[in-house]
C-alpha cells in the first residue's frame, strides 16, 4: 500500500512538473524542472495535519515558494474547454451554482478514470473528508450545542438538496453508477469545499495541484523560531528597501499567503514567516472559528486564535446595542468580546439611566464597579447554567477522547470499568446508531472507523467550547475578587 502510494506521488510529481508547477525561486528553464526539492519537499506530519509541505532549504519571509500555471489549475472553465460534451451538457442547466458545476466536473474526470488528464491529481485525493455535510445523525447529536447541531444539520441539509438539483446532469452524463450517489456527491462537493483556492473569474474557485499540499495555519499563529529575532531584523530592512522598489516582494505583501497573479498567468505562494529546512510550511486559508474549520475543512485546531464561543443571552440584551450577533461572544481565554461585555454592562443598568451612559458603553469605559460585579456575575452564572444543561462535562469529553485514542477494536470499549455514566451511555448509543454489535460479537469496519473520527471532533469541539467557558467563570471571579478586594482596601484606609 505504502509502495503504491509513494509511486503515485511519484508519477504526480512528474505529471506536476510537465505542467510547469515549479517550487523554484526563479523561473524555470524548463518545463522538465522538478515541481519539488528546490523550496519545498513532500513530508508526513503526523501531529500536524498529515501529509504536508516541508521547507527543503532555509526560507526568509515572503520569498516566492511555489508556482502553478493557470493552464495546471482545475477550474470549471478549463474543464469545458477539454471537453465539449460536459460544456454542452452544463449550458442546458442555467440554475446551477458554479460550486455544483465544478463538482460534477471533478466526478466527470473521475469517471473518465485513466483517460482523463488529471488523474495522476485525482489519485492524491483522499476517499473521504469530515466536514459537518459528513457528519451521521449520532455525529451531529454528540456537538451537544444548539448553534453547532444547527449548522451541521444545515450542511448535510444544502449537501442534499444540492445534489438533487446536479443528478440529472449527472445522469446526462453518463456517469457510473457509483458515482450518482449521495456518497459520491460528498465527496465531490467536500473536495471543493476543502481544496478550493481563490480565482478572480470563478466563485467556485480553483483545484490547485501541489498548491493544496499545504496544511493551515490561522491568521495570527506564526510562532517564531529562534533565528526570526535576529535575522527576522536584519530582513526587515531588506523588505523595507526592496517594497519601496516595487519588486516581487510588494507583491507578496499584497497577496499576504497566495494568489493568482494576472500578469504572469499563475498562482504564487509565499512563505509567511522565516522557516528552516525541515520546518512545515503552513498557509492561512482565512480567519475561521473551529466550527467553521469543520464545516468547511473538516478539521479543527486545539489552539485556534480565531475561535469564540457564543452563549444565550437574555432576550432584550440582543436589541439594547447596534453590534451584530456575531460580535457577541467569549474569547478562547475567557474574556468576553468588546460587544459582549459592552452590552452586558449596559444590560445591567437600570432601563431609566441607560440614556446617561450610552456614550461610556461605546467607549468601553466602566460604568462602575457595582455594574461591573454585576455584569461578571451574570456572565459566570449565564456559563454554569450552559455547561450544567450539558450531558458531559469538560472533564468527562477529555477522558472519552483518551479512551477513543487508547483502543482501536471497539469491543475492547466494554472491557472498560468505572465508566462515568454519561460516557458510557454515549458509548453505547454510538455502537448501537452504528449497528457494531451482532450476536454478541463487535465488528468494526472502516465506515465506523471512520464514523469515530468523526465523533471525536465532535466530542473534541464541545469539549474545546467548554473549556472557553470555564475561562470565562474564572476570568468573572478574578475581576469580581480584584473590585471587592480593592474596595475593602479603600474602606480600610478611610477607617
Amino acid at each position: 500500500m505504502e509502495e503504491a502510494e509513494a509511486l503515485n506521488l511519484k508519477n504526480f510529481l512528474k505529471w506536476a512538473s510537465e505542467l510547469g508547477i515549479s517550487d523554484s525561486p526563479s523561473t524555470p528553464t524548463t518545463q522538465s524542472d522538478s515541481c519539488l526539492g528546490n523550496s519545498l519537499v513532500v513530508s508526513n506530519f503526523p501531529e500536524a495535519g498529515g501529509r504536508g509541505l516541508a521547507a527543503a532549504r532555509d526560507i526568509r519571509k515572503w520569498e516566492l515558494i511555489l508556482r502553478v500555471p493557470k493552464d495546471a489549475l482545475m477550474t470549471s472553465q478549463n474543464l469545458m474547454m477539454n471537453d465539449y460534451a460536459f460544456s454542452i451538457a452544463v449550458k442546458k442547466h442555467p440554475s446551477l451554482s458554479s460550486t455544483q458545476i465544478l463538482a460534477v466536473g471533478l466526478l466527470n474526470e473521475v469517471n473518465k478514470g485513466k483517460s482523463s488528464q488529471w488523474w495522476p491529481y485525482l489519485k492524491q485525493f483522499p476517499r473521504g473528508y469530515d466536514t459537518l455535510a459528513d457528519f451521521g445523525k449520532f455525529e451531529i447529536q454528540a456537538l451537544q450545542i444548539d448553534d453547532a447541531i444547527w449548522a451541521a444539520q444545515k450542511a448535510s441539509e444544502k449537501a442534499e438538496e444540492e445534489w438533487n438539483e446536479v443528478t440529472l446532469l449527472m445522469h446526462e452524463l453518463k456517469l457510473k453508477p457509483q458515482f450518482l450517489t449521495l456518497k459520491a456527491w460528498l465527496w465531490a462537493s467536500g473536495s471543493i469545499s476543502s481544496r478550493t483556492m481563490h480565482i478572480p473569474w470563478d466563485e467556485a474557485g480553483c483545484l490547485c495541484p501541489v498548491g493544496d499540499f499545504f496544511n493551515y495555519a490561522a491568521p495570527g499563529e506564526e510562532t517564531s523560531n529562534s533565528e526570526d529575532g535576529v535575522a527576522g531584523k536584519a530582513f526587515s530592512l531588506q523588505e523595507d528597501a526592496m517594497l519601496e522598489s516595487g519588486t516581487e516582494l510588494a507583491a507578496a505583501h499584497r497577496l499576504i499567503d497566495a494568489g493568482y497573479e494576472k500578469d504572469v498567468s499563475s498562482y504564487h505562494f509565499y512563505s509567511r514567516r522565516n522557516y528552516r529546512k525541515g520546518d512545515q510550511v503552513l498557509l492561512s486559508y482565512g480567519t475561521y472559528t473551529n466550527l467553521e474549520l469543520l464545516e468547511h475543512y473538516g478539521f479543527l485546531l486545539t489552539e485556534n486564535p480565531n475561535e469564540k464561543a457564543f452563549i444565550p443571552l437574555e432576550p432584550d440584551m440582543y436589541s439594547l446595542c447596534s453590534w451584530e450577533n456575531e460580535l457577541l461572544y467569549i474569547q478562547p481565554d475567557g474574556k468576553p468580546s468588546f460587544a459582549l461585555l459592552s452590552t452586558v454592562r449596559f444590560w445591567a443598568v437600570p432601563k431609566t439611566s441607560r440614556r446617561s451612559v450610552v456614550h461610556l458603553v461605546y467607549s468601553g469605559n466602566r460604568l462602575s464597579t457595582e455594574n461591573e460585579v454585576v455584569a461578571m456575575r451574570w456572565l459566570a452564572k449565564k456559563c454554569r447554567t450552559t455547561l450544567d444543561f450539558l450531558r458531559t462535562t469538560a472533564e468527562e469529553d477529555s477522558n472519552l477522547l483518551a479512551i477513543l485514542d487508547e483502543f482501536e477494536d471497539i469491543h475492547k470499549f466494554l472491557e472498560i470499568k468505572e465508566m462515568p455514566p454519561p460516557l458510557a451511555s454515549e458509548l453505547c448509543a454510538f455502537i448501537e446508531s452504528k449497528n457494531l454489535v451482532s450476536e454478541g460479537i463487535c465488528a468494526m469496519s472502516s465506515v465506523a472507523r471512520r464514523s469515530i473520527e468523526r465523533w471525536k471532533l465532535a466530542i473534541l469541539w464541545r469539549y474545546l467550547y467548554k473549556k472557553i467557558l470555564c475561562n470565562c467563570i474564572v476570568h468573572c471571579t478574578e475581576v469580581i475578587y480584584h473590585i471587592v478586594s480593592q474596595r475593602d482596601s479603600i474602606q480600610g484606609n478611610l477607617h
